[in-house]
């Protein structure tokens, strides 16, 4: 949990009857915590006694409240395995010196999927963190092993756009022990979103790819701070954050910046973004792949696609418009037009970005379980000459953007 000016934190598990949500409220504002918000430090204890806590949803997004007055909520539903110590003075410290690391439990996909050239089966554990605490101002460059970047400030007057944005992350079933491979932020302030999804092949060779891709989100971030506001490059920044990351591994791309001229983005392989207007696709990214189940992909070792590699867009948007991006999890298991459709109800109902986020990846979800159903994977194997029906369990992260006027 990043932002600009210090906050305090509380959270209850109640969240469909098995998830953890964590609220962040500046200090000034505090006041008398509410009643569930004083169990929380007995329960934290209880979790930092275990090695685990199997309950635990697998939920991740970032999002506001407007019926909660002065409250900006985060929410991470997390499988909680390790609670550092917490600081005497905040519930969970100063993020500079103490941090409550929430891991998501996960093992891998059942899928084979294609790591370069060759074709290698799931089945390696893999992992991730978020880190929550309080701080005076934030530094990109602490932003290491975090899933959820969310960077606030006041927006640019003159900015015609605004990008509000809202995301969730629903690991593989089976990942549910060490997380999943998937990564995603989000920077409000620099009005810049991203994802990436770490290529599970290589749990094969005993590698997590998870941290790879983890890493590369964590040096986007920094690269994105280092960018003069407003003139953000999403291709430089996806290189600069390349030759930073050293993690073994490989990984897909995809950053979108906001513009007053549109979006400006960066994609390379089968993760991508679709922009909605009006109930229709009126942009989608296209997929990069060598071969079937086989895409673009970043790594540290020679003969590896380079982010010169991706393709780059630019397209006009307005007030309004959806921006939806995820993981090849998401479009692998819906077409465009059921994302549509619940972007659709969630504008005519006035959800926010979190909840359209979280109804798009539930049905994903769903699409992915059902071994009957026509889905885009199933769609293009067949197209390959491969035998597969029903949808591709996966790791999947949703990421909504709805642009206003700022």
């Amino acid at each position: 949990m990043f932002t600009s000016s210090k906050n305090f934190c509380w959270g209850r598990n109640f969240m469909f009857d098995m998830a953890w949500q964590f609220f962040s409220q500046p200090v000034s504002t505090i006041g008398i915590l509410p009643q569930f918000g004083t169990n929380v430090v007995k329960n934290m204890f209880k979790i930092d006694q275990r090695s685990t806590f199997s309950s635990i949803g697998t939920l991740s997004r970032a999002f506001s409240v407007p019926s909660m007055t002065d409250l900006h909520c985060q929410s991470s539903i997390y499988h909680i395995e390790a609670l550092s110590s917490l600081s005497k003075k905040y519930l969970f410290g100063p993020f500079q010196k103490n941090i409550m690391s929430a891991h998501i439990l996960s093992k891998s996909e059942s899928f084979p999927e294609s790591l370069g050239t060759s074709v290698r089966n799931v089945g390696q554990p893999h992992s991730s963190m978020i880190q929550v605490g309080t701080i005076d101002s934030y530094n990109c460059s602490d932003y290491s092993r975090s899933i959820d970047r969310l960077l606030h400030g006041q927006y640019r007057a003159e900015r015609s756009l605004k990008l509000t944005s809202g995301s969730c992350y629903l690991p593989h079933p089976d990942k549910e022990e060490t997380g999943g491979e998937d990564a995603h932020f989000i920077c409000d302030n620099e009005q810049v979103i991203g994802v990436a999804d770490g290529v599970g092949g290589w749990a094969d060779v005993g590698i997590d790819a998870g941290y790879y891709a983890r890493e590369l989100i964590s040096n986007s971030v920094a690269a994105i701070h280092d960018e003069q506001q407003g003139l953000i490059d999403p291709t430089r920044v996806l290189e600069k954050a390349y030759l930073n990351t050293k993690a073994k591994g490989s990984s897909t791309a995809c950053i979108i910046a906001l513009t007053d001229q549109g979006i400006h983005a960066v994609n390379l392989g089968d993760s991508g973004f679709i922009v909605v207007r009006d109930g229709s696709t009126i942009f989608r990214s296209p997929v990069q792949q060598h071969s079937f189940n086989c895409c673009y992909q970043l790594q540290m070792d020679r003969g590896s696609d380079l982010p010169s590699s991706g393709q780059v867009f630019t397209f006009p948007v307005e007030p309004g418009d959806v921006i939806v991006a995820g993981t090849d999890g998401l479009f692998d298991n819906l077409y465009n037009d059921e994302i549509n459709a619940i972007v659709v109800l969630g504008t005519r109902i006035r959800s926010t970005p979190l909840i359209t986020a979280q109804k798009i990846a539930a049905l994903a979800r769903q699409r992915a379980l059902d071994k009957n159903r026509h889905t885009p994977f199933s769609a293009a194997a067949q197209e390959a000459g491969y035998r597969h029906y029903g949808g591709k369990l996966d790791d999947i992260t949703v990421v909504v953007s709805c642009i206003t006027s700022s």
